[in-house]
């Protein structure tokens, strides 16, 4: 059984940041953490067809401001801002407090592992074979720019009677460098033969920290 670790988690503070940004201690933490599975089922429920990638929540005294980053603002957004009023109005009665929310738009969905990761599930609920998807999905992304992609299915492919997993890798994925900047994202098919699970892993290159410090009188050589 191998050791899996989450490549965002793996990578926090060195090249990711966290999803939600706030603080706080005992009950009122585990009260706010289940507030924020709250927000996000919310979100993936009333803007389904939007192409939802991320939702960042970050908290203030009298505040919450909620990020989405989707590939369809239009749709989020709706007609003269409808739909964005009517979600503002269900996160306030959620939490109770007045909710600001921003929408980001992604400029390149085919390098997004969540949403290549939805785009997969969507045909595989529609009946299009695994094995074309996933060579369609890394044909795109790595035509958008991307270092590597790989991407694995697994579950009972075609109606298989045994449950077995799959995977197509093009270019490199090195997912144990911390300074490799890789996209992680997950999808659920449910298709007649039961569900069948999309990951995919996407690389854009590497993220160095570049250090300016001002050198000790410790550092510098003197020749005698």
């Amino acid at each position: 059984m191998g050791r899996k670790v989450h490549p965002v988690g793996f990578r926090l503070k060195i090249n990711r940041d966290w999803s939600a940004r706030w603080y706080a201690e005992g009950d009122r933490y585990t009260n706010l953490l289940h507030e924020d599975f709250r927000i996000r089922r919310y979100v993936e429920q009333e803007a389904e067809r939007a192409g939802i990638s991320g939702v960042e929540i970050e908290r203030y005294p009298n505040q919450v401001q909620v990020t989405l980053f989707t590939a369809k603002p239009g749709i989020v957004i709706g007609r003269k801002g409808e739909s964005v009023k009517k979600l503002r109005q269900g996160l306030e009665e959620i939490t109770g407090k007045k909710v600001k929310v921003e929408v980001e738009e992604i400029e390149k969905p085919d390098l997004d592992a969540k949403l290549v990761a939805m785009n997969i599930a969507s045909q595989l609920e529609r009946r299009i074979g695994h094995s074309r998807a996933m060579k369609r999905a890394v044909g795109q992304a790595m035509r958008q720019g991307a270092k590597g992609i790989k991407i694995q299915v697994s579950g009972r492919l075609a109606g298989a009677e045994m449950a077995r997993r799959e995977w197509q890798m093009e270019g490199r994925v090195p997912r144990h460098t911390l300074r490799s900047i890789i996209d992680y994202g997950t999808a659920e098919a449910l298709t007649t033969f039961g569900r069948i699970g999309v990951k995919v892993w996407i690389y854009k290159g590497e993220k160095l920290e570049e250090e300016t410090r001002t050198p000790e009188p410790s550092d510098v050589y003197v020749s005698q």
